[in-house]
């Protein structure tokens, strides 16, 4: 019988080696690298504008936008004055360690302070590929339910900070927060949750004292976010 090889494992720990010496990089240039990942329309590049404008002139920052096609995500946040490289996985899924090493070559960004990966709008695939990053962020918008945790547990369960977008909405539609707490509590109950609108500003200054932390803690000091 011929041997039988997990292709998928294979994969993984192709992308597992790459990932790690991204993340070597990463620490000796003192940057922080979030990866946001949530279904399309929950608001991720939205919340990197109002993200970007509430740190900038106080911070470095640039960004690697996945998708399947166009140029938008990247244009947008290029027009807030940071580097922006958009990564088109024409049709793949997510981005996995190797893409980003090669967005990242491709661009030549100069040493920043954070690093936000915008990955392709799925809750499901890129959850399994680590990209170097020192924190996955789920992120949940009131206009998808309060049933998600639960149906999509893998990512819930891996994020490091689950922010909710869009509260702005809940009072216009169906959405228990308190019940996306409990589900999340249960699945990851170490994971901080963040109650966030990017129109009104709710919860802006909350995620931005969390990414100045993590940021600090990484280099061994503090600084507070405005």
């Amino acid at each position: 019988m011929s041997p039988t090889i997990d292709v998928r494992r294979r994969v993984l720990e192709d992308n597992d080696r790459e990932a790690a010496r991204l993340r070597a990089a990463f620490a000796a240039d003192g940057t922080l690298v979030v990866n946001l990942i949530s279904s399309p329309g929950s608001g991720k590049t939205t919340l990197l504008e109002t993200t970007i404008r509430t740190l900038a002139g106080r911070f470095t920052m640039a960004a690697l936008e996945g998708d399947i096609a166009t140029e938008r995500d990247a244009d947008r946040l290029r027009a807030l004055g940071i580097p922006a490289h958009q990564i088109l996985t024409g049709g793949s899924c997510h981005l996995d360690a190797r893409l980003v090493a090669a967005g990242l070559e491709r661009t030549a960004f100069p040493k920043v302070d954070l690093l936000f990966i915008e990955n392709v709008g799925n809750l499901i695939c890129p959850t399994a590929y680590d990209l170097g990053e020192d924190m996955k962020i789920a992120l949940l918008s009131t206009a998808e339910g309060d049933d998600k945790p639960f149906k999509y547990p893998g990512i819930f369960a891996r994020a490091g900070v689950v922010v909710i977008t869009k509260a702005d909405l809940a009072p216009h539609v169906v959405f228990d927060l308190e019940a996306v707490r409990a589900q999340v509590a249960t699945l990851n109950p170490e994971a901080p949750l963040l109650v966030t609108s990017s129109r009104t500003g709710e919860g802006i200054g909350a995620w931005c004292d969390l990414l100045v932390s993590r940021l600090e803690a990484k280099r061994g000091g503090s600084r507070a976010c405005p």
